[in-house]
């Protein structure tokens, strides 16, 4: 049990925190007066070595105390203001601070307004380290401040008393990371992601799971987070009933996803009993959000999901250290795609326009945020945190899940797990840290750049229709332009990114009668005909258009259909006249049209024939079966959202204090990956479950403790 320390002590030590901060401070002003030109501590004609020093003390703890006052008001202020605008604001605003500091010193110093930007920039970079590392190696200091943290939280949330020391649980959630890209990022002498090999090694197991036919992130997390991925047939598909597109990561989506999420299971989610939800699409019943998409339209003190920028960009140093990070990465970005234009890299898709900048926000805003986030909710003592880290996703879409540019990213999620982690250290109860990934990434060229037309020519073509020479595509980054607007508080884009093809008057409802409505959720798509109500059966799209059905089902492309016969109920179709039907299991012709799709697909394709919003016909590119490649009916080169290659395969890093995920088997499905976690929150709320199959502690502990933190959290 630790001593608690006398009044008198911790405020000692609190001053001597404060001191240290401001010597330090001091220090850098002089250092910066001396190196820059434009900027003097001293009046014109000279002063002493004292007089400067006095200047410099005054300076410094001028900036401080404005730094500590002012800058909340003016970020608390300035979230009416988009992110990007806000980040590129920091600089401006940091500098005004430290001018304002200096004509209020007794014998003012000078700095123009240049000189004031660089200042202040690396004054808040070296109050904040400092104050950082006497902090870290406090303990008195730290178990202060989560008094302080847990005693404001729970006051403001009506739920004060003594703290619950049962273990808390963090979810952290890789997106898009594959079983297969993670086993060879630990592995080896020197893995690529050290921490969590470490973890690996000692305390955690690795599990695969396997995707839903729909393995991406909305139908992923929503099944995760709240049971039920019911219904959810695509990342966006078409409902006839109201004429509207439905696309998972659009605030209305994601709100009206989880509305009826929640209403099929009667439960508000996971993260129910004292949760957080950080950076998701969801939230899975939270009441602590930041970042969070389905709520990010609403109003109120219960959905206020941006605020956690306020809490993150409250300290200057932050703000600054992620607007230098953010500039960087937009070079970063810009180099990177100037390299594989030079080199020809093949596959490839176009990274221009605005997608450098949008990456930089997932890669370095969101990523920066959220972690910020996770380490206060660990800090206050939160029971369940989930987390979403976007970053490798976004990445892989345009640069390929192994190629360079992803190396860089899983280095850098690494170190966000190892933040995390640490922070573990100082909370006031323990934590069992699990990561898991929604699914996979598989590789290979677009559609359209194997085959010279889109799939929407083709399904024209198809039905006898006119092929505008000029197709469409989906522009570049578009996960990430939803997350970024959605963030920025901006109106929602118009629904154009998911329609293959020509633009429409309407784009969220396509008019009747203009010919099939496709929409693409990687190499998964989707084919409706909105003037025929209810789901259209074979037989009439063969009555329709003879040749439609035989044009996609023989197409090199194209794995195979779903369609619903009138004779046979749901029917796979395949290339060369193959059918498996799947109420009773007959396969016709020479091959099973699944076969190739690996164990499991023809439960997965069987589970969503029979959801109510299955299109008309349900399309599924080829997989090559030697290298898992696909080929994407978007912008693509790693993509997800179908079946075939990687993407299937996602993957849960648990502690071994928890109960195995499975006891024997195959973990399958969003949902069952939902009811091994709530289970996992049972058994912390219980107490320590037993500990099965464990392994010894083979990993030597490094200079800073990381082994023994592993201990904590395992």
């Amino acid at each position: 049990m630790r001593l608690r320390l006398p009044p008198w002590r911790a405020v000692g030590s609190t001053v001597l925190r404060v001191l240290a901060v401001w010597a330090v401070s001091t220090v850098t002003m002089l250092l910066l007066a001396g190196g820059l030109p434009d900027f003097r501590l001293q009046s014109p004609s000279g002063d002493s070595a004292t007089r400067i020093a006095v200047t410099a003390a005054f300076g410094a703890g001028a900036f401080g105390v404005l730094s500590a006052l002012v800058w909340p008001v003016l970020v608390r202020a300035l979230l009416l203001v988009p992110a990007l605008v806000l980040g590129l604001l920091v600089f401006f605003l940091n500098g005004s601070l430290l001018w304002i500091a200096l004509r209020v010193t007794p014998d003012r110093g000078d700095v123009n307004a240049e000189t004031a930007v660089v200042v202040a920039a690396v004054m808040s970079a070296a109050s904040s380290a400092t104050s950082t590392f006497l902090a870290v190696r406090d303990d008195g200091a730290y178990r202060r401040r989560l008094a302080r943290l847990a005693g404001r939280r729970r006051r403001r949330e009506g739920t004060a008393g003594p703290m619950d020391e049962s273990p808390g649980v963090i979810f952290l959630q890789l997106d898009g990371v594959g079983y297969d890209v993670l086993r060879e990022a630990i592995e080896g002498e020197q893995p690529l992601m050290p921490t969590v090999a470490a973890l690996r090694g000692s305390t955690h197991r690795l599990t695969r799971w396997r995707t839903d036919w729909s393995s991406q992130t909305g139908a992923s997390q929503l099944g995760i987070l709240h049971g039920s991925n019911e219904d959810v047939p695509a990342f966006r598909w078409y409902e006839k009933e109201t004429g509207v597109v439905m696309v998972s990561n659009r605030p209305s989506g994601a709100a009206e996803l989880q509305r009826r999420a929640v209403e099929r299971t009667g439960r508000y989610g996971l993260l129910e009993t004292d949760g957080a939800s950080r950076g998701n699409l969801f939230s899975g019943g939270a009441r602590q959000l930041a970042l969070v998409l389905s709520v990010s339209a609403r109003r109120g003190r219960e959905t206020r999901s941006r605020a956690g920028y306020f809490a993150y960009f409250s300290d200057p140093a932050n703000a600054t250290r992620t607007a230098v990070s953010y500039v960087a990465d937009v070079f970063r970005e810009v180099g990177q795609s100037v390299r594989a234009r030079l080199r020809r890299e093949s596959p490839r898709v176009p990274r221009g326009g605005l997608y450098p900048f949008l990456r930089a926000f997932v890669t370095v805003v969101q990523r920066d945020v959220v972690v910020a986030a996770v380490i206060g909710d660990v800090l206050g003592g939160r029971a369940a945190v989930y987390a979403d880290l976007v970053a490798y996703d976004e990445v892989a879409h345009h640069s390929g899940p192994r190629g360079r540019d992803t190396r860089q990213v899983l280095r850098s999620l690494d170190r966000a797990v190892r933040m995390i982690v640490k922070a573990t250290d100082h909370a006031p109860r323990p934590y069992r840290v699990v990561l898991l990934s929604d699914h996979g990434q598989s590789t290979g060229e677009t559609f359209a750049g194997a085959f010279g037309l889109t799939l929407e020519d083709l399904v024209r073509a198809g039905c006898g229709l006119p092929v505008p020479r000029r197709a469409g595509r989906t522009p570049s980054g578009a996960e990430a332009r939803q997350a970024a607007r959605a963030a920025l508080h901006r109106p929602e884009e118009p629904r154009r990114a998911g329609l293959l093809g020509r633009r429409r008057r309407s784009p969220d409802r396509p008019p009747r009668g203009t010919g099939p409505v496709v929409l693409a959720s990687g190499n998964l798509a989707l084919v409706s005909f909105p003037d025929v109500p209810g789901r259209m059966s074979r037989e009439a799209i063969d009555a329709r258009h003879p040749a439609l059905l035989r044009a996609l089902a023989d197409h090199p492309g194209i794995g195979f259909l779903l369609v619903r016969s009138e004779e046979h109920g749901p029917v796979v179709i395949g290339a060369g006249a193959c059918e498996h039907r799947l109420d009773t299991g007959e396969v016709t012709g020479d091959r099973d049209p699944l076969a190739c799709f690996g164990p499991g697909a023809v439960a997965a394709v069987r589970r969503t024939a029979g959801f109510p919003h299955a299109a008309d016909i349900m399309v599924n590119s080829s997989v090559d079966p030697a290298t898992g490649e696909v080929h994407a009916f978007e912008e693509q080169i790693g993509s997800h959202g179908g079946l075939g290659g990687e993407q299937n395969q996602a993957f849960l890093l648990s502690p071994l204090r928890l109960s195995a995920p499975v006891v024997s088997g195959e973990l399958v499905g969003a949902e069952q990956v939902h009811r091994v976690l709530r289970r996992w929150l049972r058994e912390a709320r219980g107490g320590a479950a037993p500990v099965r199959h464990a392994r010894a502690v083979t990993e030597p502990q490094d200079g800073d403790g990381l082994a023994a933190t592993q201990q904590r959290v395992g």
